[in-house]
């Protein structure tokens, strides 16, 4: 009897301690739910607690650790299957090329709008009034003079012949060509234009036939002194009208004295005359073969001066650049 009042007081006892401390364990078992230690990630290096004494956050075997919300983005949360997002580096992201196409270099505008400006640009005219006078000189000279005396001989010289002497005059000047191709440094226009001086000069008869532009290889060459100068850069200076002789410019000008030198017309004979009378019968025989040209262009046009200007500035800028 002593023995069973002993054990059921001892268990009494038992239950009273239990009864007392179950709140105890109970608010310290929810207290530890509310902020469980924290478990760091092996792959991550470890670091301290986020402030306020809040771990980062726990993470349990099999599932991924899940931050505490705090209002602001986890810190050193990684999807193990996702990389990591690169933050946003503003509106203005760094540009992406493509590497199947190569890049493209700067646009070299510099050196073609140049051209472009100096094809264009007008040439310089300070003795406009002067050169309007000596263009109305000429004018009449061709239409009072040069015309009839060219339609004259075009009524007695049958155009064959005609033809036959510009074909002679064309092959003589030769050396005018040759040398001015060779200064250019064109050594195939050179090679061309002396092939076609040897052959118009044998089968030819001395040049009266053409036979060489019947190959297409051997097409006529135009170069004369005033293109040279312009190929190694000197300007064309102002424009000018020359009695008699038509458009040049100052750079022109100085092309057509040099060219004399070369014209083996000019040393037919020792006298002045003599080589002044056989081009005049050259440029008599050149206009019997293109009456109605000047009339046609000077027709068309409103003011024929500044078109003459123009046509002339454009073409012998033409040659240079060829």
């Amino acid at each position: 009897m002593k023995s069973v009042v002993t054990r059921n007081g001892a268990a009494g006892c038992l239950v009273f301690l239990m009864l007392f401390f179950l709140p105890v364990f109970v608010y310290a078992d929810a207290d530890i739910g509310a902020h469980p230690a924290p478990v760091y990630d092996e792959g991550q290096p470890s670091g301290s607690p986020a402030a306020g004494g809040e771990p980062v956050g726990v993470k349990e075997e099999g599932q991924s650790s899940i931050p505490p919300d705090t209002g602001a983005d986890p810190v050193g949360v990684k999807d193990e299957v996702k990389s990591p997002v690169a933050p946003d580096i503003g509106a203005h992201p760094a540009p992406v090329y493509d590497k199947r196409q190569p890049p493209v270099a700067p646009e070299a505008g510099g050196e073609a709008a140049q051209e472009e400006v100096e094809e264009t640009k007008p040439v310089p005219d300070p003795f406009e009034s002067l050169n309007r006078f000596f263009f109305g000189v000429n004018d009449k000279f061709y239409f009072w003079l040069l015309k009839p005396v060219a339609q004259g001989y075009n009524f007695i010289v049958p155009e064959v012949v005609r033809v036959r002497v510009r074909n002679a005059f064309q092959n003589i000047t030769m050396p005018v060509r040759f040398v001015n191709s060779l200064l250019q440094l064109k050594m195939k226009a050179a090679g061309i234009e002396l092939a076609r001086f040897l052959m118009n000069s044998t089968i030819g008869f001395g040049g009266l036939f053409d036979l060489a532009s019947r190959n297409p290889n051997l097409p006529a060459q135009d170069a004369d002194f005033g293109q040279t100068l312009g190929v190694y850069g000197f300007g064309e200076g102002f424009y000018i009208v020359l009695p008699l002789l038509g458009p040049s410019s100052l750079r022109d000008g100085v092309g057509r004295a040099g060219d004399t030198f070369l014209n083996p017309v000019n040393y037919v004979t020792p006298f002045f005359w003599d080589a002044v009378s056989i081009d005049a019968y050259e440029l008599l025989n050149r206009t019997s073969l293109r009456i109605g040209e000047y009339e046609d262009f000077k027709e068309s046009a409103v003011d024929p001066y500044t078109a003459m200007k123009n046509a002339y500035t454009e073409h012998r800028r033409h040659k240079i650049k060829e």
